[in-house]
């Protein structure tokens, strides 16, 4: 029996659902974290087993600070997935990016406050590489389906991306700032959640839209949530075609070594000082490392 291919989709603000997956259910998940955002959705799209999640909720209830990260890539790694493509609505920083306009960035910075970033630590340590912040199989991936279905013009390959706490918006110097530090666009959740999906071992790539210019373009209006909203709503279906054309790619390929093997030179205390019930609520991240530690 061939492996199964499994894709995680977190649905950002403006996408709260996916079209197109056929034999859906729900899976109301619980974890050592707590619970997710939402129930998520599994569904099929040809040989591809799709799971959904809403990150801010269906109702759109949930801040991007208040977002449970940690429990929802822990469920969505305990349902089986092996890829994870995070959806995101971003403001950009740099004039060839304007509204409407798609980017898969290949770098971050990480200017969040307070959030858990890790899934380590109580006993644990592990230290996961993350040079590379999103797995460059992935990446492909989402790039050439984004030219295949889209026109060319509006997609960009690379860049940074600068998550901020929010949910305020920017000022004007704070947005000044990041332009200058060589971000080209921001946004409020990626972090940490492609830091968890490392961690989780979850090949991860950010899929961002570009819904307005921040505030530092002097001859455009700051962002607000309407317009925001206004743009979101009329490319919605861009990110749902794209990932519909990328179940089309994703089985014939596996992912990144840096992504599908994170942890194999990063866990630090051996599992023999470690508590059952730390071990217990990592099982899904660790158990190969520990079946292997087993046996030496």
């Amino acid at each position: 029996m061939s492996k199964k291919t499994v894709l995680a989709i977190i649905g950002g603000s403006g996408l709260y659902s996916f079209a197109g997956l056929s034999d859906t259910q729900t899976h109301d998940v619980s974890t050592p974290y707590g619970k997710p955002s939402d129930t998520i959705l599994s569904g099929k799209v040809g040989d591809v087993d799709v799971l959904f999640l809403a990150r801010h909720g269906r109702n759109h209830s949930i801040l991007p600070s208040e977002v449970n990260y940690q429990a929802n890539i822990y469920a969505l790694k305990t349902l089986g997935a092996e890829w994870c493509v995070g959806v995101g609505a971003v403001g950009s920083l740099k004039e060839e990016y304007p509204p409407g306009h798609i980017v898969i960035p290949d770098q971050s910075l990480d200017w969040t406050k307070g959030r858990k970033g890790t899934f380590f630590g109580e006993g644990l340590v592990a230290h996961v590489s993350f040079a590379e912040p999103f797995c460059p199989v992935l990446r492909s991936l989402l790039l050439q389906s984004a030219k295949e279905t889209l026109s060319h013009d509006i997609v960009h390959d690379g860049g940074t991306h600068i998550c901020i706490e929010g949910p305020l918006f920017s000022s004007k110097a704070e947005s000044h700032l990041y332009r200058s530090m060589g971000a080209v666009i921001i946004g409020m959740t990626n972090m940490p959640e492609a830091k968890l999906a490392r961690e989780a071992e979850i090949s991860y790539a950010g899929l961002n839209l570009v819904t307005d210019y921040d505030c530092w373009k002097e001859n455009e209006e700051a962002v607000e949530v309407s317009k925001v909203m206004k743009v979101l709503k009329e490319n919605a279906h861009k990110a749902n075609t794209l990932l519909l054309n990328l179940m089309t790619k994703i089985s014939a390929t596996q992912p990144s070594d840096l992504a599908r093997n994170a942890l194999s030179s990063a866990l630090v205390t051996q599992f023999n000082s470690v508590s059952k019930e730390r071990l217990n609520d990592l099982k899904p991240l660790i158990e190969r490392y520990q079946l292997n530690f087993a046996k030496n």
